[in-house]
Formats: structure tokens, C-alpha cells, sequence
């Protein structure tokens, strides 16, 4: 299959798991948008085209916010997709706070791809909070969350200078 053939495929698939969520703004945007968003800063933003950190950046919440398996995203999409997206996964059986916790710590140690991943992830909803916060968010959570994005992506090997200006640009959109 074809680079084209193999993003839409993940596209698709990632639509289809996610078909029934919706992102926490007062519109409750299509949860979908937001993968879609990631694959798109990095390709138009970051001048990415590496197949595998665009497959993995729509398909980053699949393990974590759906149904989805490991082994489900190796067998559809193979070994280098699904072990990007199991890094950039948070283990839903922790406590919140630690889940958090682990993302700053582990943030050094991330693969090139995964890094790529966490940055335009962590860009995404910079934005998001800063143009569509979730509804039943104070303002003092939302900033709790920059200043946490922040600690994360600081902590990430430097991997595109452009993607970075751009996590500094929403960054300053703190309210």
C-alpha cells in the first residue's frame, strides 16, 4: 500500500473507534478533529513525512481512550506504528496524577517519533484550552494544564525547532 493509502487507513480506523467520543469544550467537538489536528501541525507546521509519526500521531489515542489494543495496532498497522503509539500512552490504571507525573519523566527518554507525537499533541490542546476549553473547567485547571504541557515538552529531545515555536505560541495563549 502506499504512504496516502496507509495514512487514510489509520484515519479511518481511528475515526471508527473514536466514532462515539467527543472532546470536553462547550460544543463538544467530534473527538476525531483532534488526531486529525495532530497528523495535520505536523505535516503542515513541522514539514513532517514520516509515514510511521503520522500513522502514530492519528492513532495516538486509540490504546489509551478506546477499546483498542497493542496487538490490535501491530497487527493492522505494524511494529513501528504501534510501538509509537504505546509510548506516547498513558496506563489508564494509574491514578491521574501519576499518569501526569510519568509523562514529565519519561519525556526525556522518548524516541524521535514519539517526541514528534507528544509535541504536536501537547500543541493541540494548548489551543483547544486556550479557544475551546472544556466547559466545566476553571480557570486555575487551565492553567495547571499549560504549565504541566509545559514541563513535558521542555523535558522532550528537541526535535523540530518549528514545532516547538509553534508549542511557545500556544503556550502564551495561558489564560
Amino acid at each position: 500500500m502506499s504512504n496516502i493509502s496507509n495514512l487514510l487507513e489509520s484515519i479511518a480506523f481511528a475515526a471508527e473507534r473514536h466514532r462515539n467520543q467527543r472532546r470536553k469544550d462547550a460544543d463538544a467537538s467530534p473527538y476525531i478533529n483532534h488526531p486529525i489536528a495532530l497528523a495535520t501541525l505536523l505535516a503542515t507546521t513541522g514539514g513532517i513525512d514520516d509515514q510511521v509519526v503520522l500513522q502514530a500521531a492519528v492513532l495516538h489515542d486509540t490504546i489509551e481512550d478506546t477499546e483498542t489494543t497493542y496487538q490490535d495496532l501491530l497487527d493492522r498497522f505494524g511494529e513501528a506504528v504501534a510501538s509509537v503509539v504505546a509510548e506516547v500512552t498513558d496506563d489508564k490504571a494509574l491514578p491521574k496524577a501519576q499518569r501526569k507525573q510519568l509523562q514529565v519523566e519519561h519525556a526525556p527518554h522518548a524516541s524521535s517519533q514519539a517526541a514528534l507525537v507528544k509535541l504536536a499533541d501537547k500543541i493541540c490542546n494548548l489551543r483547544d484550552m486556550a479557544n475551546a476549553p472544556p466547559a466545566d473547567w476553571p480557570l486555575a485547571r487551565r492553567r495547571e494544564y499549560f504549565d504541566w504541557a509545559k514541563q513535558v515538552v521542555d523535558g522532550l529531545p528537541s526535535v523540530s525547532a518549528e514545532l516547538r515555536s509553534a508549542f511557545d505560541a500556544a503556550y502564551a495563549l495561558r489564560p
